[in-house]
């Protein structure tokens, strides 16, 4: 048998059937043609289980402890239904590592599953009919395979609220949410195209020299009625550049 971890609800099974230590172990009274055997959990699972298997006592151990759990008070936490299901365990301890390996499916989920599957048809289990304990197997495996594949499919969703808050909490001093009053206006200005966009504005020596302007003779008036210069090499007037 696959052994289970602490926290798993299969471990959590064995330990509710077996626990407290020093209480009566739980057994059963299987009848098998005109004699009754009395046998504990350990036994009746090796009869289902073991090597030497006997399909017939099989067939005995769960039609017996099926009718044992079905006595029992529904709001009483009797051992009959707890027994039934430890005794599915085996059963489905290989498909429940299949499903494991090809997703990525909480173990505790798919586990708790497999139980309510277990208990579920356990209430409808024909007593008469064939391989009572596999049809019990047969539920809990379909339904651990319908449960891992419908939250495979599931999309998650992010908390906007969360995650807001989250990040609002981790942001840089620089980012953090400002008071109405207190944001700033940024405003970036569109690229210029270097000094060749302003040709024709120069200022030399307090004046102002349009290139290309002015009469016949290169000069002219500027806008505030000094004169302009026109012609030479602004250089040589120790120009430079007005914007």
């Amino acid at each position: 048998m696959t052994s289970t971890g602490p926290g798993d609800v299969f471990a959590r099974i064995d330990r509710g059937l077996f626990e407290p230590y020093g209480a009566t172990r739980p057994s059963l009274r299987v009848h098998v043609g005109c004699r009754a055997v009395l046998l504990s959990p350990e036994e009746c699972r090796r009869v289902l289980y073991g090597p030497r298997r006997d399909a017939v006592q099989g067939a005995a151990v769960w039609r017996q402890a099926v009718i044992e759990a079905r006595q029992e008070p529904r709001n009483v936490d009797g051992g009959g239904r707890l027994l039934v299901v430890w005794l599915a365990l085996p059963g489905l301890y290989r498909n429940l590592h299949r499903i494991l390996c090809l997703w990525r499916v909480d173990r505790a989920d798919l586990e708790a599953e497999a139980v309510l599957a277990v208990l579920a048809a356990l209430d409808a289990a024909d007593l008469d009919g064939p391989d009572t304990g596999g049809r019990l197997i047969k539920e809990a495996v379909n339904r651990m395979w319908a449960y891992a594949k419908r939250v495979t499919r599931e999309i998650p969703v992010v908390d906007i609220g969360a995650f807001a808050e989250a990040r609002n909490a981790t942001a840089p001093q620089e980012e953090q949410p400002r008071r109405p009053e207190e944001w700033e206006l940024h405003i970036t200005p569109p690229p210029r195209e270097g000094l060749s966009g302003c040709r024709g504005a120069r200022r030399t020596r307090g004046w102002l020299r349009l290139d290309g302007v002015g009469g016949a003779g290169g000069q002219g008036e500027s806008g505030d009625g000094s004169e302009t210069e026109g012609g030479g090499d602004a250089n040589a007037h120790g120009e430079t550049p007005w914007c």
